[in-house]
């Protein structure tokens, strides 16, 4: 058996941690790195060399049939029994048993004893409570008081918050992990690609409960005539040149609303999967995806380049041609976010690349796919508290509810757009740089003072280029600092006014809102995925203007005298 560098490091790392610690590892693997190849070499070694007896266990019937295929495939020698009521198999005798976690939970004492148990997609084994894999786990322990649990998975959190590796968990510790962005750089991966784009959803209204958004309001939101037809129109134009496009809904209804709308504007069906498919209908669906021959006797299997899906087409999914990607729907999940996007990272003949298209703020929500963070506090799974909102005029934290500023007054627009109209502009990995340019509508300029400090510190300038209805990029220009901030300033202003310069954030504000500075025709942006604030680099400014706003100068009648008009 040939392993991948990466894939025999990884076996190694299982038995370093199995020898070197009493607990039970985890290994994580990025999507399409081969966790049946690990899972494989562990099983030759523990019952040709060790003359063990070893049991693997996940929940669907695709990585049961990969897992026992690989195993076979690799070790022919090898013994193997399968144990799934999907599968119509029962065996229990071999040396080596690939099992449904729903076939076997509560007969573990049937089973017998064994000296290891592997767990595939580890991350669904809860962290509390009596779930299937904690019980049957607790009663083979009985059976083998010396049992030892190994876990391979591409995401080590759960769904509702929190690492999945803790001293007190089932599993306790990740003993090796190889990053989705060094796999990419080696070629092991195929690489992402996310589409720019200038519209951003406004998703805070949404609650969470459980770790997840409450499904019932990603359904009501995302399903709309005029936002599914743009997200549609936009999906189809850009993959025109791709051949093979997996598409994330949140609904039953949403998915067939999507796949009546591309199949229209594409001329080109686009079918779907959700829980209530057959399983004869799926699987011919699937297959018709992959692009795989056959048929019957009177049609050839004809080839299918959009599917829709809702919750199906994550773990357990196999199609390494997929290369678009389309998050039509939310998550708070990063593990479900990670599962959906890995559905593209396979590599495949032909293919290039996979382009992400994030209609649902997942990007700039959870942060670039390589990246992600999640901590140790999960939420209660009795309800959330919808995310905090930043009103734009006073820089106040306020409620995600909240319709007017307590604290200066302004009133937040009504939340029209449900999902992106078109695909956002973060990058889907860290570091991923995006040079993009904008036409600005108007320039927008405030006083800004930094939360927290008195009233002695040097207050910013803030300008807003709104470059669209719902978005904008920020610059802050420093008059009150010294040294090197204020030269910025003053190389700045002196670009864009004839008037003097002024000493504080207040009047250049003042001296801005009456025209006193050149209009910012164009921006060029720069965005480095994983950081906070995108980089203005270049701007397109017109004429310094020779006289001031008039009507604007009412507004400042009370203390005109003091400006350097």
């Amino acid at each position: 058996m040939n392993l991948r560098p990466y894939q025999a490091e990884a076996v190694q790392a299982v038995y370093n941690a199995l020898r070197a610690r009493n607990d039970n590892p985890c290994v994580v693997l990025p999507t399409g790195t081969g966790k049946s190849l690990v899972i494989a070499q562990i099983v030759s070694d523990a019952v040709s060399r060790w003359q063990g007896r070893i049991l693997i266990l996940a929940h669907v019937k695709e990585l049961l049939e990969q897992n026992a295929d690989k195993i076979r495939r690799l070790c022919p020698s090898i013994e193997i029994g399968i144990y799934s009521a999907g599968l119509r198999s029962r065996e229990k005798t071999q040396p080596c048993i690939v099992a449904g976690i729903q076939s076997v939970y509560q007969r573990a004492c049937e089973l017998g004893s064994f000296n290891l148990v592997i767990v595939d997609e580890c991350h669904l084994i809860p962290v509390a409570g009596d779930g299937m894999y904690r019980q049957f786990l607790a009663e083979a322990r009985i059976v083998n008081p010396k049992l030892r649990t190994i876990g391979l998975t591409a995401t080590p959190y759960r769904l509702s918050g929190g690492l999945i590796c803790k001293p007190e968990n089932a599993l306790n510790s990740i003993c090796y992990e190889a990053h989705l962005k060094d796999m990419i750089a080696e070629g092991w991966l195929s690489p992402l690609r996310s589409r720019a784009g200038s519209a951003r959803a406004d998703f805070s209204g949404l609650h969470v409960r459980g770790g997840e958004f409450i499904e019932g309001e990603i359904a009501e939101l995302m399903d709309t005539d005029a936002l599914v037809e743009s997200a549609c129109s936009e999906i189809v134009e850009l993959t025109q040149e791709r051949k093979s496009v997996l598409v994330f809904c949140s609904s039953v209804a949403h998915a067939g609303h999507v796949a009546r709308a591309i199949t229209r504007i594409a001329g080109q069906e686009c079918a779907i999967i959700t829980g209530e498919t057959s399983k004869n209908e799926r699987a011919e669906t699937i297959a018709r995806f992959r692009g795989d021959s056959g048929g019957d006797l009177f049609a050839e299997r004809k080839p299918l380049k959009y599917l829709a899906n809702v919750n199906v087409l994550t773990t357990g999914f196999d199609a390494p041609g997929v290369d678009c990607i389309a998050l039509l729907r939310p998550t708070a999940s990063a593990g479900l976010y990670v599962q959906m996007v890995g559905r593209g990272t396979r590599l495949a003949d032909g293919k290039k690349n996979c382009m992400v298209l994030d209609y649902g703020g997942n990007v700039l929500r959870l942060g670039p796919v390589d990246a992600i963070k999640v901590t140790d506090k999960a939420p209660s799974g009795q309800g959330g508290e919808a995310p905090a909102k930043e009103c734009p005029q006073c820089h106040e934290l306020v409620h995600a509810a909240v319709r007017l500023c307590e604290a200066c007054g302004y009133e937040f627009p009504e939340p029209e757009i449900r999902h992106d109209a078109r695909a956002s502009d973060a990058s889907i990995l860290s570091g991923e740089v995006t040079v993009a340019e904008y036409e600005v509508a108007e320039a927008l300029y405030f006083v800004h003072t930094k939360r927290g400090a008195d009233e002695n510190t040097p207050k910013t300038m803030r300008i807003e280029y709104r470059i669209s209805l719902t978005d904008s990029v920020s610059e802050w220009i420093c008059p009150e600092h010294t040294g090197w901030a204020r030269e910025r300033f003053e190389k700045w202003w002196k670009a864009r006014s004839h008037w003097d310069l002024p000493d504080s954030a207040q009047m250049a504000v003042d001296l801005a809102n009456v025209g006193a500075l050149a209009i910012t025709r164009r921006i060029t942006v720069r965005s480095v995925s994983g950081e906070k604030f995108p980089r203005i680099t270049k701007y397109d400014i017109g004429d310094k203007p020779v006289e001031l706003n008039k009507p604007a100068m009412a507004a400042v009648d009370d203390y005109a005298d003091e400006l350097p008009f």
